[in-house]
């Protein structure tokens, strides 16, 4: 362990993840939106977790002004995916911190299960979350987020919501 990750505090990394999962399950966009760097990418993978995200589709794969976009349209209300919202809760476990990145991000994994509640039925999510944490004073901001669907090989029901 570097002398930079020995400093890393694992309860503020590990209330940050929470934080971020709260914001995005009870549609708060704007706080979540705030947790973003400018630089940041956001992606979900399709057919495989290690495929190159310029040369392959993803479910997203979105840049800062993307991710602002993505919400706006969210925020409208009128995302037809969206219309009503879905209720969702989230649990994260197994925080690991994977080390630090050579832009000085903390790098995080996590297991995650999201549950969907919509008018057609309850869907679980259930994954793995990459997360760069960079610091912004005495917090963190998201500067990377990529989140591998367990089922990401097989067809997806509609995701129109921040996962």
């Amino acid at each position: 362990m570097t002398a930079t990750e020995a400093h890393i505090d694992r309860a503020t990394i590990e209330a940050f993840l929470y934080q971020e999962a709260r914001l995005a399950d009870e549609n708060e966009y704007d706080a979540w939106e705030a947790l973003w760097t400018d630089d940041a990418t956001y992606w979900v993978p399709a057919d495989a977790a290690d495929i190159d995200p310029f040369a392959s589709v993803s479910v997203i794969f979105d840049n800062r002004n993307r991710i602002s976009t993505r919400l706006n349209q969210l925020r409208t209300g009128k995302r037809y995916a969206q219309a009503p919202a879905s209720r969702m809760r989230r649990l994260i476990s197994n925080i690991e911190i994977l080390g630090v990145t050579d832009r000085g991000d903390v790098e995080v994994g996590a297991n995650f299960l999201l549950i969907e509640a919509r008018a057609r039925g309850t869907q679980l999510w259930g994954g793995r979350t990459t997360y760069h944490l960079r610091r912004d004073g005495n917090d963190f901001k998201l500067s990377y987020k990529k989140v591998v669907l367990v089922d990401l090989d097989q067809a997806l029901p509609t995701l129109g919501f921040l996962i």
